[in-house]
């Protein structure tokens, strides 16, 4: 498949937990899609996620297991590059390493251990945006913003307001 040269540009959320902060609507301005990796929380936070761009979500452990709108994972092919995105549960330990092992990807996104996280390993790139939500483990909550051009993918994480 051609890779595209126009940049493209994702939103990555994790971790919300029923809660949207504010300042997720300037983190994400320009974004085309949104791509939540789980523990998405009450019903209303993919509504109004979907007033900045698409979203699609992954079921986390902590979500209702029959919840329509979720599915395990999924793969989308962005800019000729194909993003997988589950929410790291499934691998009793998330790793980057055990993730890059597990998902034949271009760009693997995962949330689950509240961690960001951007990593390389070689073309490949692994992403963990960190939790959007209410703030646990003394971590600050974070989102992150994946684009993709030229058949090169770079993630930057944005820290959110506490």
């Amino acid at each position: 498949m051609p890779r595209s040269t126009r940049a493209r540009v994702i939103g990555l959320i994790s971790d919300t937990h029923g809660l949207v902060r504010p300042d997720v609507f300037t983190a994400f301005e320009g974004v085309e899609a949104i791509f939540h990796a789980g523990d998405v929380g009450a019903a209303e936070v993919l509504a109004i996620l979907a007033r900045i761009a698409p979203v699609q979500a992954v079921l986390g452990n902590t979500d209702e297991r029959d919840d329509p709108r979720l599915c395990l994972h999924f793969s989308e092919t962005v800019g000729g590059l194909t993003v997988h995105v589950s929410h790291g549960h499934e691998m009793r330990i998330a790793s980057p390493q055990r993730l890059l092992d597990r998902y034949d990807a271009d760009v693997i996104v995962f949330g689950h251990t509240h961690r960001p996280l951007v990593t390389r390993s070689g073309r490949r790139l692994v992403v963990n945006p960190g939790a959007a939500g209410p703030r646990r483990f003394g971590l600050m909550p974070s989102v992150a913003r994946l684009t993709v051009s030229g058949g090169v993918a770079t993630a930057e994480i944005i820290d959110l307001s506490v």
